[in-house]
């Protein structure tokens, strides 16, 4: 037991005051036994089975120009027609000034006739009259009749060699549509004139009409074509 006192100072007509306190021991809490049946053990917590996750698939390493190029764009389909190959330019044929003067002459038009004036010619067409000399295998000639008289420019070039003035012949096949073959030199005026060889050379342009024999055109007979050749000043 504990016992305090405490005095008062100015409290003199009364007597000591005394408390008192129990101070007793508080007995310890008795902790009980565990029971001897309760053996249980405590329940264990299962963990739960974790979803397996997808691997990704391996993919091969490619080299880097691989992995950098980009996939070429397709070409669109053309339905257009392959181009035509260029046409391929004939050769150039070079002539000669009086050549190409010939060619004009020969392929201008012919003039138009004109109509004849009055009645009709009612007379009889005479045959084409024979000449002296004969072919190269002995076949008659007949005179010559131009279809159409062959122009200067023709026959320059061919009498630039020969010498004037003078005159040559030559006896020709006639052909088909005014035109002669298989020519050859009867004779020239003078002598080594040179002028029939410039005939025969020039005979490929000439225009000449087949003789009349029995009032018909006979192509394939046999004339003689005279050349004058003069120099004019």
């Amino acid at each position: 037991m504990l016992t305090l006192g405490q005095s008062g100072a100015g409290r003199e007509d009364e007597g000591p005051v005394i408390v008192t306190f129990d101070a007793a021991s508080v007995p310890a809490p008795v902790e009980s036994p565990p029971e001897a049946n309760d053996q249980t053990p405590p329940p264990v917590e299962r963990s739960r089975p974790e979803p397996a996750t997808r691997q990704p698939p391996e993919v091969s390493e490619q080299p880097a120009e691989l992995a950098e190029r980009e996939p070429e764009p397709e070409r669109p389909v053309s339905n257009t027609p392959d181009p035509l190959p260029a046409p391929v330019s004939p050769p150039l044929i070079q002539l000669s000034r009086d050549e190409i003067a010939s060619l004009d002459r020969a392929t201008r038009a012919a003039p138009a006739k004109k109509a004849p004036m009055g009645p009709a010619d009612t007379r009889p067409v005479s045959d084409t009259p024979r000449v002296e000399g004969t072919g190269p295998n002995g076949e008659p000639l007949y005179a010559a009749s131009w279809y159409r008289e062959p122009y200067d420019e023709e026959l320059r070039g061919y009498l630039s060699t020969a010498q004037a003035p003078g005159w040559g012949t030559i006896a020709c096949r006639t052909a088909p549509d005014y035109r002669v073959e298989d020519c050859v030199m009867v004779g020239e005026y003078p002598n080594g004139s040179n002028i029939a060889r410039s005939a025969l050379a020039a005979a490929w342009q000439f225009r000449v009409r087949p003789p009349r024999i029995g009032g018909r055109l006979q192509v394939g007979e046999w004339v003689r074509i005279r050349i004058d050749y003069n120099l004019s000043r």
